[in-house]
């Protein structure tokens, strides 16, 4: 911890790793940090400039997971790279450990990274301002879009190294997994119990089936919940859930822009106060369109 205070109190701690935290709370991230790299045998600066922690797990960069790997004098060789095939890119890492002779290869594909939503091919992008309350057409700042071949080679370097290397990397995981990991955690758990503060909680009806969406209709995107004295009252899941249901329907990313359109989702979180939850509703909105571009080829 007196470490911690220090590099926090010199500026050195990585934005990173202590995100908006300060004092104590930024202190603490930074002797974590230092901590976990402590048992992968890693000095405390090099374990600041290799750790991230994402949702209070603390995960490597994908050069610090190779750089961890080659020091504990267990790899005969380590190789990882970027190559083309069929006109696709293709990630891959090969090691070899120095003690038991075991190879291992593991190839991570741009196929891959479509069906998994990472993909990135649009220069300009729309993201949510939430200080100026509006979307806006920014840069594509995603490293899948700027460094596709590293993004692919160090997705297949975190698979191969946790399985060849278990034994020295003690379950820490690279920080593109962690991440994946927080966003389903976190889409999991967006759903709160609906509970009024006069009467007792009353077990969740069964919900109804969707109805196939009717493109160019209007779309109801206020689900509410009745209440026993007649009013109605907003519920954050149903809502997430209704667009994640009607996104599906779309066939083209015409269709998501409409749904998307009608839902208003932006206004409506921040009218019912869940401005914290429209990132999480513009992620519903761009796994459907990485969806719609990996089954149109593109």
């Amino acid at each position: 911890m007196r470490i911690g205070r220090a590099v926090v109190a010199s500026g050195l701690a990585p934005a990173a790793l202590i995100g908006k935290l300060e004092g104590e709370p930024a202190a603490a991230a930074v002797a974590v940090a230092i901590m976990s790299g402590a048992e992968l045998g890693l000095k405390p600066m090099v374990s600041l400039r290799s750790f991230t922690v994402i949702n209070g797990r603390p995960a490597l960069y994908g050069d610090g997971l190779i750089n961890v790997v080659r020091m504990s004098g267990k790899v005969a060789y380590l190789r990882t790279g970027c190559e083309e095939r069929n006109g696709k890119m293709i990630g891959y890492c090969e090691a070899k450990r120095l003690d038991t002779g075991e190879e291992k290869r593991v190839e991570f594909s741009q196929g891959d990274a479509e069906r998994a939503g990472l993909w990135q091919t649009k220069p300009i992008v729309i993201k949510w301002n939430k200080w100026d309350k509006k979307n806006e057409e920014k840069p594509n700042d995603s490293p899948w879009y700027r460094f596709p071949q590293r993004m692919l080679a160090w997705r297949a370097a975190g698979y191969c190294l946790r399985e060849l290397f278990g034994d020295v990397l003690g379950g820490i995981r690279d920080e593109f997994e962690v991440r994946e990991i927080a966003d389903a955690e976190e889409m999991r758990d967006i759903t709160p119990m609906a509970e009024s503060v006069e009467s007792k909680p009353t077990p969740p009806k069964p919900p109804k089936p969707p109805a196939p969406p009717s493109v160019g209709k209007t779309i109801d995107a206020d689900p509410v919940t009745e209440k026993q004295d007649g009013g109605s009252e907003f519920v954050l899941g149903d809502f997430l859930d209704e667009i994640e249901t009607t996104l599906a329907g779309a066939k083209d990313e015409a269709d998501v822009e409409e749904i998307w359109n009608d839902f208003d989702a932006p206004a409506v979180l921040e009218t019912e106060g869940h401005v914290d939850m429209i990132d999480a509703a513009f992620a519903i909105k761009t796994r459907r369109l990485a969806q719609l571009s990996s089954l149109n080829g593109g």
